[in-house]
């Protein structure tokens, strides 16, 4: 039985999980494990690489790349083409599948990247109407909150709009629960938020709570964290894999919070389940949507636009305006309402930024061409 698996065990080589099964002499991984499947086969026969070996980006360093492969796990660089070809936007993140050759015993080249889905990015900070890629091929999102100081509904509307933009489903994990909170008053802030997505009370200290967030996972699924530092992000995946994977900070004595420890997005496997990607906290999440029609559906305020008078209401001084009407009457909440009118703003002020940067690009795209041609004419 050349076939035989002749064994199998678990290890952790820098932070990433690896399930091995010994095949012929040689470890093998069993990739859809981690995500993947026949979608992401087809896409790969597309390549002008499809021979070479193909893989999942685990960890992003500055300048290199952590890829779980059917053979183990490589440490990769890009091709100059890559390198100086792509935007920043479009290089390899975390949860990319990528096509790479081989080289030494765990080294390798990135030669192409499949096309994304399901990717969620973030505005980049200190720019008008640039992207950052957080993670790929991303199936649900934890919006990861403790419930203290850094307990906020409106960052949490902020995140779960940018998620359900990417066609991921968000989940809104509010963690540290064994902490003295009013639960009632929680649930009443956050019940508008029920409709989009499930809301999960944990604790690392609860097992119970952990076991029902666990069971939320499938296998093959990717699960990405997010949230702002000291929420315990880390500790809430290394609870989910039941062993201390990645590194976390005790409480700071002088505020009481976790002190922040991912710097880095980084993959981790859990046993028998789905793939897990921690992400650094975040202070500013600024969103990268197109179409600033879309949150009024996303925040339940679509129901009510329907019933407006015009039907390019704007919902801010128009006569015979249902949304007011509803803030009004208090059947709309007054603070979903102005967080509603903020988002709108600033989904309008990066669209107009994207479409006139577009503008700059392809003009600017244009006239290369035309001095290229002009230098083939001499």
């Amino acid at each position: 039985m050349t076939e035989a698996l002749l064994c199998f065990h678990m290890y952790i080589k820098n932070t990433t999980v690896c399930i091995i099964h010994y095949k012929k002499g040689r470890a093998m991984i069993h990739l859809n494990t981690y995500g993947w499947n026949e979608k992401l086969s087809q896409l790969k026969q597309k390549s002008t690489f499809k021979a070479l070996t193909h893989g999942r980006i685990s960890i992003v360093h500055r300048t290199c790349y952590e890829v779980i492969s059917e053979n183990g796990l490589f440490q990769c660089e890009l091709t100059g083409n890559m390198m100086y070809g792509k935007s920043d936007v479009e290089l390899p993140c975390t949860g990319d599948w990528v096509v790479f050759q081989p080289f030494d015993e765990n080294k390798g080249i990135i030669v192409d990247m499949l096309p994304r889905e399901r990717t969620l990015f973030r505005k980049k900070s200190g720019t008008v109407a640039d992207k950052q890629a957080i993670a790929s091929y991303v199936d649900k999102a934890f919006i990861v909150q403790s419930l203290d100081d850094n307990f906020n509904v409106r960052r949490a509307e902020r995140f779960m709009v940018q998620i359900l933009e990417a066609s991921i489903k968000p989940v809104f994990v509010l963690n540290k629960a064994d902490l003295c909170f009013d639960r009632q008053k929680v649930e009443e802030q956050v019940k508008h938020l029920a409709s989009q997505m499930p809301i999960f009370f944990t604790s690392i200290h609860q097992p119970q709570t952990i076991l029902r967030l666990r069971e939320s996972i499938a296998e093959g699924e990717t699960v990405v964290f997010v949230g702002s530092s000291g929420v315990g992000k880390s500790s809430l995946v290394n609870a989910l894999c039941e062993k201390s994977i990645l590194l976390t900070s005790d409480i700071s004595q002088s505020t009481g919070k976790g002190r922040h420890t991912s710097t880095r997005r980084e993959m981790v496997l859990m046993d028998g389940s789905g793939v897990l990607i921690d992400t650094p906290g975040v202070r500013e999440f600024g969103l990268t949507i197109e179409d600033p029609d879309s949150l009024a559906e996303i925040l339940d305020i679509s129901d009510y636009a329907k019933s407006c008078r015009f039907k390019d209401c704007e919902h801010i001084n128009e006569p015979g305006c249902a949304v007011l009407e509803a803030v009004n009457n208090g059947t709309l909440d007054s603070k979903v309402y102005e967080s509603y009118l903020k988002l709108r703003r600033e989904v309008w002020h990066f669209s107009t930024s994207e479409h006139e940067k577009r503008k700059k690009d392809k003009s600017f795209s244009k006239l290369i061409d035309e001095v290229k041609k002009r230098k083939a004419n001499f």
